[in-house]
């Protein structure tokens, strides 16, 4: 699979990959930990089969100091122990806020309650923003076939500041 169009040697697409970046920076001055943010964008992005946003939230998180155990198992989360309870209540938030289609009702009041009992209000504000920030970066990569394999850690920190 070839990558059908290069978003970042577009004039448009650049202005709007800063834009866009920058909203990501809302919620990485949010106060919801790196690691749940890293974990969160990881889970979506494997949902949604984007190897561009899974290989550079792996490295992210892996240069941030997560480990490779806690990395491998993301996919399989529910039948794990390396997880605390309030990760699994954002992991869970992830999973059915990325697979809106497939449930009618979006996400659980069970998880939803499960979120609101480990997260304040600041946290909740950041962790559904970027279920929802992650979802559109796992499609804008998607659908030009982004391929994933060669991000660097940072590598984006100067381009959009």
């Amino acid at each position: 699979m070839e990558t059908r169009f290069n978003l970042f040697d577009n004039e448009i697409a650049t202005r709007f990959a800063k834009r866009f970046a920058n909203t990501g920076l809302v919620i990485d001055q949010s106060p919801l930990a790196k690691s749940t943010r890293e974990l969160v964008s990881l889970r979506a992005s494997q949902i949604n089969g984007c190897g561009w946003c899974v290989d550079l939230h792996t490295k992210e998180a892996a240069a941030a100091g997560e480990t490779a155990v806690r990395l491998n198992l993301v996919a399989a989360w529910r039948e794990s122990t390396v997880f605390t309870e309030a990760e699994r209540a954002a992991l869970a938030l992830a999973e059915e806020g990325t697979r809106l289609a497939d449930a009618h009702a979006g996400v659980s009041d069970e998880t939803w309650a499960e979120v609101r009992k480990h997260y304040d209000d600041d946290e909740i504000a950041g962790l559904v923003c970027l279920v929802a920030l992650i979802n559109a970066a796992n499609r804008l990569a998607v659908i030009v076939h982004q391929r994933g394999g060669s991000y660097e850690p940072g590598m984006f920190a100067a381009a959009f500041d």
